[in-house]
């Protein structure tokens, strides 16, 4: 029984309470019926395929992944290295996709590809390994799919089964998207079918320049190396280029603009297909129509800003009336533009466009960027009403939207149509038997948004040691009205810590200006902010005891915390710092250059902002974690510092995670006693 298990065991095993609850919500056409995913239970990790019945509520199970997998998956290559760009750790079916009736649905489990009749229940098995993404055309006739880098289609009437664009080399590939789109640019897709459903406009990659890494095992020598392709910042991206392919056979190539990053792309009945597309300097943004018959482009609207143009999710797109909704940044807010006109006032950041119809479903921020809401178009309406964190799928219509609170563990999962709730989806995660306890801060002249949390049955007065637990870079927020976000905080701080968790300048949710902040300056503006925080809330808080500061993250967290007790050893006496990022010219290009240009053209900003220089100045306690498969930051990062620092002479402690990528571990075990150690090691530190 999970009831009975201590919290990190419990927290690893329901891979952080996310297990048991519903997700990839789809309306069908007729909007009586909600197509989502949901595993059986809390601890359960295979997602299955489910239907909601509106008018009933009852739900059904329309694939059981249990029933088609007895076993364990078998990943190829391509949708490992998806699902790691995506978070993604669940198993199961992760992702599927209909046609535009919602007749059938195309998916893929361990790496085999499946139909069902979403009618009938019957499952067809079509192919039988190392399939990626699966996606029938919107008249349900073909499906396509990418396999060993090659885009194939399927025509379900006769079983043939082909290649649409074949091409010599393994460097080149049809239909997948990119490591930086999937990483950076929040585009998993490589390829887009036609609203007619007699073509797809490819995405063509040829890596042949880019920089080759090698990722080896040392606990198992005999396992051969992976290398990967990783456009590490200065050096050369994969090649991208489209091309529109008809089922015919035909060929159509997009003419290629002096772009370097294909962010976006859109295609619907609305109007041709669009393309977002950046110059490697990400200071502008423009958006494109193309002509399916001849490739040509035609420049629909342009974005610029010194610093680099925010890319927002969802968007461009075309309403079902062929205006055109892109988002812009204006009056010091991301306002939603539909032809050409705001419709969303100063004030409102909108973060994400969910849906496009007749009308735009958005979510956005308020003047309270602890706080996520639902709103629709057509006036704008907020459709969340409580407190909290709130996620919106379907349309402007019938609005499926996942609220997560601090009043309750979990989301609850409601069905609105027109704003009024008629239906709820289930929702089966594990009760984490801990509530959090954030007192909420504005901290310091800049008004930080700061959580800070005690530890259960603390009496008024008793000193504690701090203990700092941030993201703290862009992008990333950590201070959000959600109880499912302070669960590691609080068992942190039922350990003996008052924790303290600060969004910094750089965060999303306050507009362009405060996001921009740390262009050149990562180290300085995003350590300046902690420090304040730190200050500002033993200010109010006098059961803070300066005089024992600690620091632990993970990711940009890593290099936070360690950057902490380099820089600013009179503030912090310990950091855990995890996969951290050490020398910027080791991380991709679109991340690291939209904040310090390329290090050919300004190294001194990647001086700046490099932990290697600062190695010999380390005089207070630092533990370096890194996995040692990790292919985002690269484990060489944790190695160069660690080696600077015994070239330097300093103490310090490395430990390296066998196996484990840049997602924390999952090994129940593992991910259990990591905490565990880190929480004794500052322990000891502290009270050296």
């Amino acid at each position: 029984m999970t009831d009975e298990l201590p919290f990190l065991r419990k927290q690893a095993r329901t891979q952080r309470f996310t297990l048991g609850t519903p997700r990839e919500f789809r309306i069908s056409p007729d909007e009586r019926k909600v197509l989502f995913l949901r595993s059986e239970s809390g601890v359960d990790r295979r997602n299955s395929l489910w239907e909601l019945d509106l008018e009933s509520g009852a739900e059904t199970k329309v694939v059981d992944a249990a029933e088609l997998l007895p076993g364990e998956e078998k990943l190829p290559p391509e949708e490992r290295a998806r699902r790691e760009r995506s978070r993604e750790s669940a198993g199961g079916v992760v992702g599927y996709a209909t046609d535009a009736e919602s007749r059938i649905a195309a998916f893929s489990l361990s790496g085999k590809l499946f139909t069902v009749d979403l009618e009938t229940r019957a499952v067809t098995g079509l192919v039988d390994s190392a399939v990626i993404d699966p996606r029938p055309n919107p008249v349900g006739t073909h499906v396509a799919y990418v396999r060993e880098r090659r885009l194939r289609v399927i025509e379900l009437a006769s079983g043939e089964d082909r290649v649409l664009a074949d091409e010599e080399g393994e460097d080149i590939a049809w239909g997948l998207a990119e490591f930086i789109a999937g990483e950076e640019l929040g585009r998993a897709r490589g390829y887009w079918w036609s609203p007619d459903g007699a073509s797809v406009l490819v995405e063509r990659t040829d890596r042949s320049g880019v920089p080759r890494w090698n990722i080896s095992d040392p606990a198992n020598p005999n396992t051969p190396v992976n290398t990967v392709a990783y456009p590490a910042a200065g050096t050369q991206n994969v090649e991208v280029s489209l091309a529109f392919l008809g089922l015919d056979g035909t060929r159509v190539d997009v003419a290629r603009g002096d772009w370097e990053y294909l962010v976006a792309v859109h295609w619907s009945a609305g109007g041709p297909p669009l393309l977002a597309v950046q110059p490697r300097d990400q200071r502008k943004l423009e958006i494109h129509s193309v002509d399916p018959a001849t490739g040509q482009t035609k420049l629909l609207h342009t974005e610029t800003d010194e610093q680099w143009v925010e890319i927002v999710p969802g968007v461009p797109a075309w309403t079902t009336d062929g205006r055109l909704v892109h988002v812009s940044a204006a009056d010091g807010s991301y306002r939603l533009i539909i032809d050409g006109q705001p419709v969303t006032e100063p004030g409102l950041q909108v973060r994400s466009v969910l849906d496009v119809g007749d009308e735009v479903l958005f979510s956005a921020s308020d003047e309270d960027p602890t706080q996520i809401h639902v709103y629709r178009t057509g006036p704008v309406t907020r459709l969340s009403t409580s407190d909290g964190i709130h996620i919106g799928a379907g349309n402007a219509r019938v609005t499926v939207l996942s609220s997560w609170s601090l009043e309750h563990a979990g989301p609850e999962v409601s069905v609105l149509r027109d704003g009024k709730p008629v239906a709820k989806v289930d929702s089966y995660p594990v009760d984490p038997g801990l509530v959090p306890r954030p007192q909420w801060l504005t901290l310091g002249e800049r008004g930080l948004r700061a959580a800070l949390l005690l530890p259960a049955g603390h009496k008024p007065g008793d000193k504690l040691p701090v203990l700092l637990d941030p993201y703290g870079g862009p992008h990333a927020q950590r201070v959000l009205q959600s109880r499912n976000a302070f669960l590691t905080s609080q068992w942190l701080a039922d350990q003996g810590f008052a924790v303290l968790v600060a969004d910094g300048r750089g965060t999303p949710g306050r507009g362009p200006a405060w996001e921009k902040e740390v262009a050149g300056a990562l180290a300085e503006v995003t350590l300046a902010d902690q420090v304040d925080a730190v200050a500002a809330a033993a200010a109010e808080h006098p059961e803070l005891d300066l005089e024992r500061v600690a620091i632990r993250g993970w990711s940009y967290g890593g290099y936070l915390s360690a950057l902490a007790v380099l820089r600013r050893p009179d503030v912090f006496h310990a950091a855990v710092a995890g996969a951290p990022v050490t020398d910027w010219s080791l991380y991709d290009t679109h991340y690291t250059e939209r904040y310090l240009g390329k290090p050919q053209d300004d190294p001194a900003a990647y001086e700046r902002n490099s932990l290697l220089a600062d190695a010999a100045s380390l005089r207070r306690s630092l533990l370096i974690v890194h996995g040692l498969a990790d292919d985002n930051v690269f484990v060489a990062h944790a190695l160069r510092l660690s080696s600077a620092l015994l070239a330097a002479g300093r103490e310090h402690v490395f430990l390296p995670l066998v196996g484990a990528t840049h997602m924390t571990p999952q090994a129940e075990e593992v991910a259990e006693n990591l905490m565990k150690v880190q929480i004794e090691w500052i322990k000891k530190e502290l009270n050296r």
